[in-house]
């Protein structure tokens, strides 16, 4: 029952309490979830190399050639310890003081921790400059670490004039695993620098920038808590190069979702007093491209789970979770902190309440860059897609001096190298494979059939087996069977079996990453095909990488053109915008990987590309390009029902010109700061993608779609309703 003395609009004050209580109490406890999930996985960075590997071997299809021949290699040694080659030389004949200096180095080696046992003994060279040792390194050890401590310690007795490398599998792995170690901190310090200087350069503020980035870092921090743990359990692999795409992708996807929603709330600003009801407005207008952009993105990312070779595969699911992240802290958590900071968080600049003048301006800006170029478009539609085509496709013709099939393991690591000088040095003296010989399993019965081809092959220099009973381990074959070891008569060693089978390893005569030593490999699985040989080593395993990277290149890149074409036309309701859509990113890819070629060729002078590289470029161009087609067509089409297309695409333009170049800028940045990680596929990356970005932002999605969509009408919504109702 009522009370008379009370006023009857206190029902209506206490709902009005109420509800500024839950628009409190939901934002802070998002916020508190988020702020949980990344305290556990901030931590994280720093440590995701305990649960990664850069070993190719553990990325290859478990039906290669090399991947069998690797998991057998233990059996016959007893040992996965992985293979350093210390080379000393001199300029001059090594006198017999330094010979026993070296010997003595080579002799001390296994006192260096992580170093086993099992190093050869001092090997001069037939010119008498140059001597080699063979030292393995225990595969638990920290590989970098054991193989700086190893040159020290190598070089400490030298006398002067003799220069000690330490090269092989090891010191080219450990070349690798310094290259990735600033990903942690360098890159993602500079990501997240290059970010902040542009928002704050665009919307001269500095709290929003700050609000934005917040947004990005959690979702990073989320996304390697779960990245993190399923590698722990061994559910996904994790690599170096996997790890710093995630982190840029993250940063630039969940920046790019954010700018979206923070340009549409500080639209709904000028025409809504509560902050609230301008947020939901702008949640609701944001929330359906963000998801459509996030779900072609993650579309593109899981087709390459059809990938023969598992770095490509694994990249798929580790990227989708992080767009994941990029998308719900897009969704959650930014509108949570919009919420509580309203209208301050634009300041200086804060929009102001004018539902007037925007009403004024029906909606769309009639100054400034983009209503310009609107006007523009509207006046001379056809020259402008016309002309922009033909320059695209004049960048496009570049891709055919794109040299994408393989590159040696020597040169994926830009700068100064010890392993590739160690490399140069060990050609000029020795056997250029010595220390990565081609490992040939064959059954027993076989033995000399097989060591019989490789001894008639040009690009090998010997042949041994793999002898228990032998003191090197090895014993040499030729034509006439098992050498005998010791003096004459001695009996020759008995082979090591394993299941019947025996372990040849071929010394090819050129460096074991050169194009040369790889079509030996394939001309030895050819000739050893009729015996049920298995080819392995670390050239084979080079091979198959290739081969397995060139196939997932063929076979995934128009699985995801139609996946995207699918996406596109269920978002648009249409036909033919998607595929005109489709058309023009392709278009900017091309251009882009025309471009790049000349310039990896003519500026850079390039050794190559990765096979995976073209590859990686489409993934990211194609599904990240689409997304600002997307976030234009999504926002034209809205436009189109109430004004006609062709206006509806002007006012479209205009409207989202500013946040797209914004996001556009950003991704570009974020992707350039893979650049200051010196692996080769990286950098290469890096520029494919910034380039693109930037070609896409600033000509296709600016000029090139507009116009094209423009002169074509309300055609471009066939066959849906606003095609047969719509107006032009």
């Amino acid at each position: 029952m009522s009370r008379p003395d009370l006023p009857p609009t206190l029902p209506t004050r206490e709902r009005s309490r109420r509800h500024s209580w839950v628009r409190v109490l939901i934002p802070v406890a998002l916020i508190l979830v988020w702020l949980a999930g990344a305290s556990f996985g901030g931590p994280l960075f720093g440590k995701v190399d305990e649960v990664s590997s850069n070993d190719q071997t553990t990325y290859l299809p478990e039906s290669a050639d090399a991947t069998k021949v690797q998991a057998l290699l233990g059996e016959f040694n007893d040992s996965d310890a992985i293979p350093a080659i210390a080379v000393f030389t001199s300029d001059d004949e090594l006198s017999a003081t330094e010979l026993d200096a070296i010997s003595d180095a080579v002799a001390g080696a296994p006192d260096v921790e992580g170093v086993t046992d099992d190093v050869s003994p001092a090997l001069p060279s037939e010119d008498g400059r140059a001597v080699q040792a063979f030292i393995p390194i225990d595969s638990d050890a920290e590989l970098a670490d054991t193989v700086s401590a190893l040159g020290e310690e190598l070089r400490s007795g030298m006398p002067d004039g003799v220069t000690v490398y330490i090269t092989g599998p090891a010191g080219l792995s450990a070349d690798l695993v310094a290259g990735f170690a600033g990903i942690d901190g360098l890159l993602l310090g500079v990501a997240l620098l290059a970010v902040l200087v542009i928002l704050v350069l665009v919307y001269r503020s500095l709290l929003l920038p700050l609000v934005v980035l917040s947004t990005s870092l959690f979702a990073l921090c989320v996304a390697l808590l779960v990245v993190w743990w399923l590698a722990k359990f061994e559910v996904l692999l994790l690599s170096g190069q996997t790890q710093g795409i995630l982190f840029i992708l993250v940063i630039g996807a969940a920046t790019d979702y954010a700018l979206l929603l923070v340009a549409r709330f500080r639209e709904e600003l000028r025409v809504a007093q509560d902050k609230g009801t301008a947020l939901l407005a702008a949640w609701k207008g944001s929330v359906e491209p963000i998801v459509a952009s996030g779900g072609t993105v993650i579309a593109g990312l899981l087709c390459l789970l059809l990938s023969d070779l598992k770095s490509n595969s694994t990249l798929g699911p580790v990227a989708a979770i992080g767009i994941v992240f990029a998308m719900l802290s897009a969704l959650t958590l930014l509108p949570s902190l919009l919420l509580l900071f309203g209208r301050a968080v634009f300041w200086p600049r804060r929009p102001r309440f004018e539902p007037e003048v925007v009403a004024a301006e029906h909606g769309m800006r009639t100054t400034g860059l983009w209503a310009r170029l609107a006007g523009l478009i509207k006046r001379r539609p056809r020259v402008i897609w016309i002309v922009t085509t033909i320059v695209l496709l004049v960048g496009a013709a570049g891709i055919t001096q794109l040299r994408a099939d393989g590159v040696p393991q020597s040169d994926l690591v830009l700068g100064a190298s010890e392993a590739r000088d160690g490399q140069v040095a060990l050609g000029e003296h020795f056997p250029g494979g010595s220390g990565s010989p081609v490992y040939v399993v064959v059954d027993e019965d076989r033995l000399q059939d097989a060591a019989d081809v490789l001894l008639a092959n040009d690009g090998v220099d010997g042949v041994s087996v793999t002898a228990a009973d032998s003191p090197s381990g090895t014993a040499p074959v030729t034509e006439d069977g098992i050498a005998p070891i010791g003096a004459p008569g001695t009996p020759a060693p008995e082979p090591t079996t394993v299941d019947g089978e025996v372990l040849l390893q071929g010394t090819l005569t050129d460096a074991a990453d050169s194009e040369e030593a790889a079509s030996t490999v394939r001309e030895l699985r050819s000739d050893l095909d009729d015996i049920d040989a298995l080819v392995g080593g670390v050239t084979a395993t080079s091979v198959d990488t290739n081969d397995a990277s060139i196939h997932d290149r063929t076979l995934i890149i128009p699985v995801i053109l139609v996946v995207i074409m699918l996406i596109l036309m269920l978002l648009l309701r249409s036909i033919l915008a998607p595929v005109l859509l489709i058309l023009t990113t392709v278009l900017s890819f091309g251009t882009a990987l025309g471009v790049s070629a000349l310039v990896f060729n003519g500026i850079f002078d390039f050794p190559g590309a990765d096979p995976a590289v073209p590859l990686f470029g489409f993934v990211f161009l194609v599904a990240l390009g689409i997304d600002y087609n997307i976030f234009l067509m999504t926002r034209v089409r809205e436009e189109s029902k109430a004004h006609g297309t062709r206006e509806g695409i002007l006012r479209g333009l205009s409207i989202t010109g500013g946040v797209i170049t914004s996001a556009g800028l950003v991704l570009a940045a974020t992707f350039a700061a893979l650049s200051v990680i010196p692996i080769l596929f990286l950098v290469q990356l890096a520029f494919i993608v910034a380039f693109g970005v930037l070609l896409d932002t600033f000509v296709v999605r600016s000029l090139l779609v507009p116009a094209l969509t423009y002169d074509i009408g309300k055609a471009i919504w066939w066959p849906s309703k606003l095609w047969r109702k719509g107006e032009d």
